[in-house]
């Protein structure tokens, strides 16, 4: 079985010959490129609730294909009945043939399902090249099962990135099709 991606096949041939024209590379090795993609959902009312952890770990699961963890609170918090140790979250890490395949999916299916969606916001750049996207319904991916979801929760999807600078992470993640407000 010889199988690619399609995004990473749309990058070998596409993104790298017009990010070497905009930026005036002088090398193929110099491009940005899109290192792992990290889907993380923040799960606080799982404190009183336990089955909301199991059930985030099967619905991150489903949507990226690979097996996600619970992360877990780092020190103690009185005031939100909140102990060390205790999970409050789930996290996957996407790398290689995933994560074409989840920003495939992401891009071609799941943003365009947002209600009243206008284009994603460019103030998600940290200045090292990396962006990070709230999604505020898990639902908006087809794997998700709408009769089955407990609670509707949001999460962030975080691109990193080998780009410089946020110029050039906006033009790769252009190219890749994300759907950005103003385009420039």
């Amino acid at each position: 079985m010889n199988y690619s991606p399609r995004l990473k096949d749309k990058y070998r041939q596409e993104i790298v010959p017009a990010l070497t024209e905009k930026f005036q590379y002088k090398t193929v090795m110099q491009v940005p490129k899109l290192l792992k993609i990290s889907v993380n959902q923040g799960l606080g009312t799982a404190i009183a609730d336990k089955k909301l952890i199991d059930a985030g770990v099967n619905e991150l699961t489903a949507l990226t294909g690979q097996k996600a963890v619970a992360t877990k609170s780092r020190k103690d918090i009185s005031n939100f009945k909140l102990r060390k140790g205790m999970p409050i979250g789930v996290r996957v890490t996407l790398r290689g043939d995933r994560m074409y395949e989840f920003l495939d999916r992401l891009v071609s299916v799941a943003i365009p399902r947002i209600r009243d969606f206008r284009g994603i916001n460019e103030k998600g750049f940290d200045g090292r090249g990396n962006y990070t996207l709230g999604v505020t319904e898990q639902i908006i991916f087809p794997e998700i099962l709408i009769d089955k979801v407990a609670k509707i929760n949001g999460m962030d999807i975080t691109f990193v990135t080998t780009a410089r600078n946020d110029n050039e992470c906006l033009a790769l993640l252009k190219e890749f099709g994300l759907p950005f407000k103003n385009q420039k």
